[in-house]
């Protein structure tokens, strides 16, 4: 059932965009009310709006901190049009009814990206918007609510439609999309009163100097060894991130990070197996990685671990015996897994400003088997574990695995070719049967050429995302040759 909108707060920092509505909304003679730059804005492009002050009688004042902070403008949004006595008081107390709430939020994360300058910092911590925007949001039973520019067009595309009404279900989904908007808000805000700024010894290399801003004691306990230094807590979030993907398998895993790729990983029954078999992976590579689990550490993996020099350790927990054998190295850092910290979103600086981007979280989107045969439960497994890895190795990425064991890695290279010759050249050189092994490649095969070389090499079982305009060729050579294939949908670069 379609309900019209008579009114409109619109209150918004971008206001690229913002036109249309305006059209639209003048179109439909809807009443706008609206505050400071915003009203400036409307005026400018010849369109008539109601200023906030003239409802609240109030004007803006602490320098702009309070502008719609008041009961005629939160008594509109949050008034229920179904509630005799709601609508009893807000016509006692003249408040007009507010149908739509088109407000976005001052620019923190930009803020924080382009200044350290805390006073500028805490001016971009928006109140009002926030707060009208889950008002808004939790009375979508009669209002509407838009919490980002991103979603300027579907909005107007369905005004025109819908000759300035919207159904149920349509203000239901703007407002779980503005609760989103305003919880990673809050999350951003909260991560920053939580940060700590750690002056470092030096940064990737000697001449450059670096600092950690972070809480990394909310993730680990380190219970051992130096000053964790920045090309540690680099390879420490790389394994982290790894971890994350097998912290729920039921038996032992164990991986090892170098210069934030996997060389080596593996699950099996016992944690000392576990260990042994990513060492295996590749016993060159893992001088000097950093050594993570998903379980405790015991006296014999201690007293295993110990021949090898390492710089990090990452474990559950850790056995008294297993701690008093691996502290006998001073300076070898021991770390407590203490929660399971999950952020939503990935940020990476660069040029003048920070990309944003969601954690690549998805594994298996589907599982689609497209070659000349089905995988056999043992491959299945294979395949999930080499398409997890697959995901954090530096793209191109292939990685190559036989009984839930990494036997051969391929990753950042130009090309994909490239990258499986790079990891069957590594299997072969710790002399690992590729028999009956599996590949999984991050990307989609752009030509079958890599599944022939593979195929000659004795590997029969195939994940890929898929997408290649020439996705055929790789899939009916398999169908020929009676190799598996899966397609899951799900690319995983990495850069």
């Amino acid at each position: 059932m379609y309900q019209k909108i008579s009114s409109a707060l619109i209150s918004v920092f971008y206001k690229d965009g913002l036109e249309p509505i305006l059209k639209t909304l003048q179109a439909n003679q809807v009443q706008i009310f609206t505050t400071g730059g915003t009203q400036k804005f409307i005026e400018d492009l010849g369109y008539s709006c109601t200023s906030v002050e003239s409802i609240t009688q109030y004007p803006s004042i602490l320098g702009g901190r309070v502008k719609t902070l008041h009961p005629k403008v939160f008594g509109g949004i949050l008034g229920r049009r179904n509630l005799d006595s709601d609508l009893q008081e807000m016509e006692a107390y003249q408040i007009p009814k507010i149908d739509l709430v088109i407000v976005d939020l001052y620019p923190f994360e930009e803020t924080l990206a382009s200044t350290n300058d805390e006073k500028s910092i805490i001016e971009k911590i928006d109140i009002g918007g926030p707060s009208m925007i889950r008002a808004a949001a939790k009375n979508f039973q009669d209002v509407a609510v838009l919490a980002s520019k991103q979603d300027y067009h579907l909005l107007n595309q369905l005004l025109e439609q819908q000759q300035g009404a919207l159904t149920l279900n349509q203000r239901k989904s703007f407002a779980a999309k503005a609760f989103e908007i305003v919880m990673h808000y809050d999350i951003a805000i909260a991560d920053y009163f939580n940060r700590q700024k750690k002056d470092l010894r030096y940064g990737e290399n000697p001449h450059q100097n670096a600092h950690f801003i972070g809480n990394l004691d909310k993730i680990f306990n380190q219970i051992h060894g130096k000053e964790i230094s920045y090309n540690n807590l680099v390879d420490i979030d790389a394994a982290y991130q790894l971890l994350k993907e097998f912290h729920t398998t039921q038996h032992a895993f164990f991986a090892i990070i170098k210069h934030t790729n996997v060389c080596g990983a593996a699950i099996r029954e016992t944690g000392i197996d576990a260990w042994k078999a990513a060492l295996q992976g590749d016993t060159e590579s893992a001088f000097g990685g950093i050594l993570l689990t998903n379980g405790t550490v015991d006296e014999e993996m201690a007293q295993s671990m110990n021949e090898l020099f390492f710089e990090v350790l990452i474990a559950n927990d850790f056995s008294p015996k297993a701690l008093e054998i691996l502290k006998q190295k001073k300076n070898r850092i021991l770390l407590v897994n203490q929660q399971d910290y999950s952020s939503s979103s990935q940020m990476k600086s660069i040029l003048n400003g920070m990309l944003v981007q969601e954690n690549d979280s998805q594994n298996e989107k589907e599982w689609k088997e497209v070659g000349g045969r089905n995988t056999t439960e043992i491959e299945k497994k294979d395949l999930i574990f080499a398409n997890r890895i697959a995901k954090h190795l530096k793209s191109n990425a292939i990685a190559i695995v036989k009984n839930e064991q990494l036997i051969g890695k391929g990753c950042g290279q130009t090309s994909r070719i490239d990258a499986l010759k790079q990891a069957i050249e590594k299997a072969n050189s710790f002399e690992f049967d590729l028999h009956h092994s599996v590949i999984a490649s991050d990307a989609f095969f752009p030509f079958d050429d890599c599944v022939k070389i593979a195929h000659q090499n004795q590997i029969t079982a195939f994940i890929q995302p898929g997408g290649s305009v020439r996705d055929q060729d790789s899939i009916q050579y398999c169908q020929d040759n009676q190799l598996a294939m899966v397609l899951t949908g799900v690319r995983h670069f990495k850069h």
